[in-house]
């Protein structure tokens, strides 16, 4: 059986913004965005997770991962953290 993934969601402590990314190890993707990753989320620490759901698969992880960022829309993400939305 494959290691579970998990839809990851961080908030930026600096700035208002969210990211969006899938890991089988959401803990260690915080530690790595925050301190080596030279991208989008470099420009924005510290970040914090604010939603994980785990996923049995990587697949069924990448669905929701394009599923949430299909959705390009703030208000939905935040629903999402609410409660308000579901996957």
């Amino acid at each position: 059986m494959p290691d579970p993934y998990y839809l990851y969601i961080l908030k930026s402590e600096t700035a208002d913004r969210y990211y969006v990314g899938i890991s089988s190890n959401p803990q260690r993707r915080l530690e790595y965005h925050n301190s080596f990753e030279k991208g989008f989320t470099s420009r924005y620490r510290p970040w914090r997770i604010v939603f994980a759901k785990e996923y049995p698969s990587k697949t069924e992880a990448h669905a929701a991962e394009t599923m949430v960022k299909d959705w390009k829309s703030r208000k939905m993400i935040e629903q999402l953290l609410t409660g308000e939305q579901l996957l």
